[in-house]
């Protein structure tokens, strides 16, 4: 066993994430004294400390518990986030303290299981989420270290006594995906993203493939047969493609698992799902949106190869709620349609907007956007303007920074002076609820990556005032 399991204290710094808080909850769960820090307090700070971590949120070694500063005890864990100047960090550093990055200790914990590693530029807190919950609900069972808060348990991390399984979250920024030793691996996408880590697209698409070549002798990969990378997979690894509804595919590889007889109404999708050996038919999905009917087919895919009947994933399809902000219905029903979603990345936010689209095609749609990270945004701002063309009115606000400074010239002006929707403005954050017109409201998207989330509240009380 490793260290960082054997070990009796763990020090989070950037506790409150979403990865990382999985990982808190892990070793909460294991007996293991925990403590840490997080820049702001959040819901999910406050349900950590409740669960007996002790977080705090300025960044102060005098705030470190006397406890946690005996290196013999305790391993530190941090988010990439991080910047290196961190005083805590440096405290940390300077004394000799084992450091560990999240996805590192991730990967400890589950070399001795068998890890299902869903990877993509999107698609894969999604994918995750649902065979986390496939397999959960099954006589199957699982583990789960999500990157998303899973609506039907009210938590990012599943824990059984009884299943191997792990279904993990596998994040490609910081390269942190390498760490994982799948047993199964998906590939949901692998458009360009994060290029100011890899630089080019050719450096982000070599990084999955070389997260191929992890999965264990023995095991499977699954690729959407659109996904542009050439797989280095071992020669008894088995490799297999997926796609959505069949009828619309063009180009990419045939796939062997897909969906078919797609139907779209009243607000429902049902389809279809096809196996190298069987169809299952009229599978609904709970999240009723097109996007989620290629994630269904992966999630439903390794499923079935891991043991889940025809009648379990039916039924696990149906009763899925999805995770929070990955096309969260708020308000549903023939008056107004409020929904919000994760989408950062502009085929994320194309793919959100046309399923909107599918769902509601006779009425008027409303994208409001807060672009993430200004290295994104100069990246993707034609792209961006793209996508949310698609709207009937499109609403920007300022971009959300998270880790980066500013940079000279680049603000969410760039993509609006592009977008050819006929309405269309942009609205400083803290004026947004107010500029919302309830009157002339008939279906919102509220997307981005950023702290838009705490909006969504404040937005759905005014649409039902």
């Amino acid at each position: 066993m490793s260290r960082a399991v054997e070990i009796k204290s763990l020090y989070f710094i950037g506790a409150g994430g979403i990865g990382m808080s999985n990982l808190v909850r892990y070793f909460l769960a294991k007996g293991k004294n925990i403590a840490g820090y997080d820049k702001v307090e959040s819901e999910l700070t406050c349900q950590l400390n409740a669960e007996g971590a002790k977080i705090h949120y300025e960044d102060n070694v005098g705030l470190i518990p006397e406890e946690f500063k005996n290196k013999g005890n305790t391993l530190v864990v941090l988010t990439p986030a991080v910047p290196s100047d961190h005083s805590e960090l440096t405290y940390f550093r300077d004394n000799g303290f084992r450091i560990m990055k999240r996805a590192q200790v991730l990967g400890e914990i589950t070399k001795t299981r068998k890890g299902i590693c869903v990877a993509g530029t999107h698609g894969k807190t999604t994918t995750s989420s649902m065979i986390a919950h496939l397999l959960k609900q099954s006589e199957v069972d699982c583990n789960a270290f999500l990157g998303g808060i899973l609506k039907n348990y009210g938590n990012n991390l599943l824990l059984s006594d009884k299943s191997e399984l792990t279904v993990i979250e596998a994040d490609e920024y910081d390269r942190s995906f390498h760490w994982l030793t799948p047993y199964m691996a998906v590939v949901t996408s692998v458009a360009p993203d994060h290029l100011d880590i890899y630089g080019t697209e050719e450096k982000y698409r070599d990084a999955f493939e070389h997260f191929t070549s992890l999965v264990v002798e023995g095991g499977s990969l699954f690729l959407e047969q659109h996904v542009d990378i050439i797989p280095r997979i071992k020669d008894n690894v088995r490799l297999y493609y997926y796609g959505g509804d069949v009828s619309k595919t063009e180009g990419g590889k045939s796939p062997d698992f897909y969906a078919q007889n797609v139907r779209i109404a009243r607000g429902e999708v049902y389809f279809d799902f096809v196996t190298p050996d069987t169809v299952i038919e009229d599978v609904q999905l709970g999240v009723p949106v097109e996007i989620n009917i290629v994630n269904g087919v992966a999630a439903m895919a390794v499923a079935y190869l891991n043991g889940v009947t025809p009648e379990e994933l039916k039924k696990g399809m149906a009763t899925f709620q999805g995770p929070k902000r990955r096309f969260d219905f708020h308000i549903k029903n023939d008056s107004v349609v409020l929904i919000d979603d994760y989408a950062h990345h502009p085929e994320e936010l194309e793919a959100s907007i046309s399923s909107v689209r599918k769902l509601y095609p006779e009425r008027k749609l409303t994208v409001v956007f807060q672009p993430h990270l200004y290295s994104r945004t100069n990246d993707f701002y034609k792209e961006f303007a793209k996508s949310l063309s698609l709207a009937d009115e499109v609403i920007l606000i300022p971009i959300y920074p998270a880790r980066e400074e500013p940079i000279p010239g680049v603000s969410s002006q760039m993509i609006l002076d592009l977008v050819t929707a006929s309405q269309k403005k942009l609205v400083p954050y803290d004026e947004l609820v107010d500029r919302i017109n309830k009157e002339d409201t008939d279906v919102l998207l509220i997307a981005g990556a950023g702290d838009i989330e705490l909006l969504v509240e404040p937005v759905k009380k005014k649409l039902n005032v």
